[in-house]
């Protein structure tokens, strides 16, 4: 194998898969990234084997072939490299190796057969659709905030997407921690009704989104119970989903909350920032009380002190007294895009439901905790 490449196109491609490889590895071929040449055509394949991505860029192909070398080694050595050099890389020997060469820059990679590189990207997946970059990038910028990090409940490790009724047919993304619950749809594609309800990993979340803040076109979606491929701009994307039964979500959204608040986002956003720079302990807990007229909101910690704001509202409801952690609220706050956001609560033990104020498209719930 014999290419030439400019740099740049090279370290797009390398940066597309390198992070997929962990730091470190049992299997040696795990570290490596396969590099395929021909028609005139680079592929960059990299796999941790339940995450496999396959990027393709145009160069020159002087002798066609594959080999593998280090992955992030070639992507620190080609990012190092000058703006606008060409890079050639040369397998010709037979020897084992990968000779960089770049000006008077010449690097020899030790390579591992590519024989033995795993290929996870085969296999039948009968259910596919298309959906807009924009619309997978707001279901997962609504929801992967609420993904559980806790991996003794490794069902609630990435985002349930399935197909949902909602005044129509939608696709649905879900995320939670047990603490707070994200919520997202758009209308659901064609192809995509008879779809299983999957659970996408947060590693394959946090790399599709960076992948798809790249592009605007339409992203290929391929799947079966055991697999989720997404295609586009010459990525394909493969990803193992999470052999595990998300929980009943439906069970945890409230249907009688009575109390109904609506409030300016920005200044409820900002009111429960001020007052919880008081609060010291990890849950950072806010109070809010809410009576005619006025949302009061409150924070105390032993060693700061303690901390009131208020805000002005139209609330015709019964006196309340709540508590939330201000990290949670912030975050959900984060997700809404509108100038106003509702807020519909029962009583101090009950989650409250958290929404943009005529968008049903997203939602959010809270538990509330003791203050």
């Amino acid at each position: 194998m014999k290419l030439t490449i400019e740099r740049a196109a090279l370290l797009k491609s390398l940066g597309h898969v390198q992070n997929v490889v962990e730091r470190r590895n049992t299997i040696p071929i795990l570290s490596n990234v396969k590099i395929s040449a021909k028609d005139a055509k680079l592929g960059l394949n990299a796999t941790d084997m339940d995450l496999d991505i396959i990027d393709g860029t145009a160069c020159n192909v002087s002798e066609p072939g594959e080999t593998t070398a280090p992955a992030h080694t070639l992507y620190d050595i080609v990012r190092k490299l000058p703006d606008g050099a060409d890079v050639e890389l040369d397998a010709t020997a037979g020897d084992g190796k990968l000779v960089l060469r770049s000006g008077r820059s010449r690097f020899t990679l030790a390579s591992l057969p590519p024989g033995e590189f795993p290929v996870m990207a085969g296999g039948d997946m009968p259910t596919q659709f298309a959906l807009s970059a924009v619309q997978l990038k707001e279901l997962i910028e609504r929801t992967r905030f609420a993904i559980s990090t806790e991996e003794t409940r490794y069902y609630l490790n990435g985002i349930y997407l399935h197909a949902a009724e909602n005044d129509g047919a939608v696709l649905r993304a879900v995320a939670t921690d047990g603490h707070r619950l994200a919520s997202a749809e758009v209308g659901l594609p064609d192809g995509a009704s008879a779809m299983p309800g999957v659970i996408v990993p947060r590693k394959t979340v946090t790399e599709l989104h960076k992948l798809i803040e790249e592009t605007e076109g339409e992203i290929q979606v391929s799947l079966s119970d055991s697999k989720i491929q997404f295609s586009f701009d010459g990525v394909v994307l493969t990803s193992k989903l999470i052999d595990g039964t998300f929980p009943d979500y439906e069970r945890v959204i409230p249907s009688g909350n009575d109390k109904e608040l609506s409030v300016n986002r920005k200044q409820f956003s900002e009111a429960v920032d001020r007052v919880s720079a008081i609060s010291t302990e990890k849950s950072r807990a806010v109070k809010m009380t809410l009576d005619k007229k006025a949302i009061v909101l409150s924070a105390s910690s032993p060693e700061n002190g303690s901390a009131t704001d208020e805000l002005e509202t139209d609330y015709a409801g019964d006196k309340l007294e709540i508590g939330f952690n201000a990290t949670y609220l912030l975050e959900i706050t984060r997700q809404i895009e509108g100038d106003s956001m509702l807020l519909s609560m029962s009583d101090a033990a009950s989650p409250t439901i958290i929404s943009e104020q005529g968008d049903n498209s997203a939602l959010y719930v809270l538990m509330p905790m003791r203050v």
